[in-house]
């Protein structure tokens, strides 16, 4: 195939169908990833929010040990997604064990935000801010706060990010004692080769529907949906809009 940078009348339609294949491919990859990372740090930042809070606000002696539950009932009321006190603990969690992804919050964020000072802090894992956001998605992040042991966590961190794991590819192999058998093991690189060969990989389409995206981006689980979903929601408008017509229109079968 020529280059992208050719003109238009110097390629073949076949070469056109490809560079746009190309072209949608490449973005709705970037899409994904770009999506992914700020709702991983929107989480990071309740995280810290919470944190600081919890730290330093005025007013938090009024609230005691009540400050998570009070706050998920007012960002609820709000419509804010994931924001319940199960997840509000577990973006504290977050921000505690990951500090690293600080170095993603860009100055001119930072002043958006209009964010105290971020201060720095040790990384517990030896992997980078800027490469968890862009190899993991949230899901994964979630199982990874699970495990306590910070060797162990880091171990699953380096190889979901260089298998590509799927989340359900991570959780498979931690109940597996994948790190347990490696630390066993007398050929740790062969376990791992063998070990992603039969892994089942991430991919962009299968990021977007991960129920923290979605709603995060507003939508509800049913609104990320199958063809059979999408003409279910269909079928349900179109019956209640012939049944409001009244005499005259009939509803025969959904499949009709």
């Amino acid at each position: 195939m020529k280059n992208a940078s050719s003109t238009a009348g110097e390629i073949n339609f076949n070469e056109l169908v490809q560079i746009i294949q190309q072209t949608h491919s490449e973005l709705s990859v970037q899409a994904s990833q770009a999506v992914n990372a700020s709702l991983t740090l929107r989480n990071w930042l309740i995280g810290f929010y919470i944190f600081e809070y919890e730290l330093k606000g005025s007013d938090r002696a009024d609230y005691g040990k009540k400050i998570i539950e009070r706050l998920s009932q007012r960002l609820h009321k709000m419509n804010i997604s994931r924001t319940e006190v199960r997840e509000l603990r577990r973006y504290r969690q977050f921000y505690e064990r990951y500090p690293q992804i600080g170095e993603s919050v860009t100055p001119q964020l930072q002043h958006k935000l209009v964010l105290p000072s971020i201060v720095k802090r040790e990384s517990l894992t030896p992997v980078s801010g800027e490469l968890l956001l862009s190899s993991l998605s949230f899901t994964h992040i979630a199982e990874l706060l699970h495990i306590d042991d910070e060797t162990k966590r880091a171990f699953y961190e380096i190889e979901s990010i260089q298998g590509h794991w799927s989340v359900r590819e991570l959780r498979r192999q931690i109940n597996s004692l994948y790190y347990e058998r490696s630390g066993l093991s007398l050929d740790k690189e062969k376990l791992s080769n063998i070990t992603n060969q039969s892994a089942e990989m991430s991919a962009p389409q299968l990021i977007i529907r991960d129920p923290y995206i979605f709603e995060f981006l507003g939508l509800k689980a049913k609104e990320v949906m199958s063809e059979s979903h999408l003409e279910e929601a269909l079928l349900n408008h179109i019956e209640v809009f012939l049944l409001e017509l009244g005499h005259g229109f009939c509803f025969e079968a959904r499949q009709k």
